[in-house]
């Protein structure tokens, strides 16, 4: 009889390959099989499409069709391709022109009356066919999300007919109207403001959002480690249209979709202490992403980080360095981005109240020393920043004045700190240790000052380095080039040796 090709995506992680649907149409008893790799979903289509084009009035021809999806080796699930499937049939039994599907790709789920039902990862096809520049026909429910991808040329219908005609010439389906992606309303985010008598604490967030660095505060409960924590998104600048993309991606790989209302909102995850190696870092038979990855592009919030399992606090060293989770498996091996900024906060010990003055620790040095313990020093090595939140005095938390600035001012700031680093096209905390001495020009005072804290308190390499990002972001919000003594001698302060050397903040 005939032969037809219909073009389609996959969904993969993030990304959605190419799929060749090829449709065979030979002699001998009527059948209908699917080979290339399908899950059951994917053999289960035959039935959906045989009963959808009977019910749309097409012939299914009594031959032996053969349904090949390619390349043999990607693994197919889903019933994203019950469209182009039917699309083949009709163009192999003549009932649809071959020529018309060049330039079109198809994805999605036909019900048995031939209407078109939502499929899983259609941002991830709309990005993939914009770079390709050709047309892509998906169901009318994914066309919020899939117009998030302003490049493509998009088509969407709500059931089979409607495709069958745009295909023949009899009535052209007309490209949806497509507005630019805004960003979603976003949550009413919580003001520095409403954080009072915590002015080293604020200051440490201030640099952290500035320059991107990862966070940790140390201090007994409630004292407003939390609370400052949640306000770390309101300082960060807006995203960027790749960003919000990335974003997108990401949670939609988790989920199958992406509200369009979340775009352009940067993530804030908080994960429970109780939280799984594969929860945190992603995982699964078919991979997915964990909450590194769901972070990506915005914060990930660990409180009482020493309650977390030491194996899952290890396990995010990696992502930490490379920005990037990969992940294999026996069905495949995956790679997520994890781009986050860290914000850790814990106790001291495990009642709380180690080092602060007004309640007494019934801790032995030994169950201290084991607590802190659970946070390896490879970890702690890569944590750019950490501070003490000590108990705030009693007066500024009835007063009615600010005591401090609130979230717009901060976040004017941080805007400003931001622009510099543009321009230098690198964020502080990511600097390589190849530019460190290229970006970060500390003054010859700064680099004896750094040399005698080095011998002094044995920092690493790796230490000296974090220790010349942060300064490097406080002369950024200075708006000065070069690193002084004073923008060191912070950094410094705000890197302890230990946590046990820690004691209450000067204020408290």
């Amino acid at each position: 009889m005939g032969v037809a090709t219909v073009a389609s995506r996959a969904c993969q992680g993030l990304s959605a390959p190419p799929v060749s649907v090829e449709v065979d149409l030979a002699g001998g008893l009527p059948s209908l099989s699917i080979v290339g790799l399908p899950e059951t979903s994917v053999r289960e289509s035959k039935d959906r499409v045989r009963a959808a084009l009977k019910n749309c009035g097409f012939e299914v021809p009594p031959r032996r069709i053969t349904v090949n999806l390619a390349p043999a080796d990607l693994p197919k699930g889903g019933g994203r391709f019950d469209l182009p499937i039917a699309l083949g049939i009709l163009a192999a039994s003549g009932q649809l022109p071959a020529e018309a599907l060049s330039g079109h790709e198809f994805i999605g789920e036909l019900s048995l009356d031939g209407r078109l039902r939502p499929v899983d990862g259609s941002l991830s096809a709309a990005a993939a066919v914009a770079e390709r520049r050709r047309v892509l026909v998906i169901p009318a429910a994914n066309l919020a999300e899939a117009s998030l991808v302003g490049a493509g040329r998009l088509l969407a219908a709500d059931h089979l007919m409607p495709v069958w005609r745009h295909l023949t010439g009899e009535s052209p389906m007309a490209p949806p109207e497509l507005h630019e992606p805004r960003p979603g309303v976003a949550r009413l985010l919580p003001d520095l403001a409403d954080v009072r008598g915590q002015s080293a604490a604020r200051r440490a967030l201030e640099i952290a959002a500035a320059g991107g660095h990862d966070l940790l505060m140390i201090g007994p409960p409630g004292t407003g480690k939390s609370m400052l924590a949640r306000r770390l998104p309101g300082l960060l600048p807006p995203m960027t249209e790749a960003d919000a993309l990335e974003a997108a991606l990401v949670l939609a790989a988790r989920d199958g979709r992406f509200r369009p209302r979340d775009w352009g909102i940067r993530p804030f995850r908080h994960p429970h202490h109780t939280a799984t190696l594969a929860a945190l870092v992603g995982g699964g038979r078919l991979p997915r992403p964990g909450e590194v990855s769901l972070a990506h592009r915005g914060v990930l919030f660990l409180d009482e980080l020493a309650e977390f399992p030491r194996p899952v606090l290890d396990a995010l060293r990696q992502p930490i360095e490379d920005r990037e989770v990969t992940i294999a498996r026996a069905a495949g091996c995956l790679s997520f981005p994890a781009d986050f900024q860290l914000v850790a906060a814990m106790n001291p010990c495990p009642c709380g109240y180690y080092a602060d003055p007004e309640e007494n620790c019934r801790c032995t040095p030994d169950v201290v020393r084991r607590y802190q313990g659970k946070i390896s020093g490879p970890l702690m090595d890569r944590l750019d920043i950490r501070v003490n939140v000590a108990r705030p005095r009693p007066g500024p938390l009835f007063s009615s004045d600010l005591d401090g600035d609130p979230s717009e001012a901060v976040a004017l700031r941080v805007a400003h700190a931001r622009e510099r680093q543009r321009q230098r096209g690198l964020l502080n905390a990511r600097i390589p240790p190849t530019l460190i001495s290229r970006v970060c020009r500390p003054s010859d005072a700064a680099i004896e000052m750094l040399e005698r804290a080095a011998g002094q308190f044995r920092l690493s390499a790796r230490a000296c380095h974090r220790v010349l990002r942060v300064a490097r972001s406080i002369a950024d919000l200075r708006g000065q080039a070069d690193l002084v003594e004073k923008d060191l001698s912070e950094a410094l302060s705000l890197r302890p040796v230990s946590l046990r050397q820690q004691g209450p903040c000067p204020e408290a």
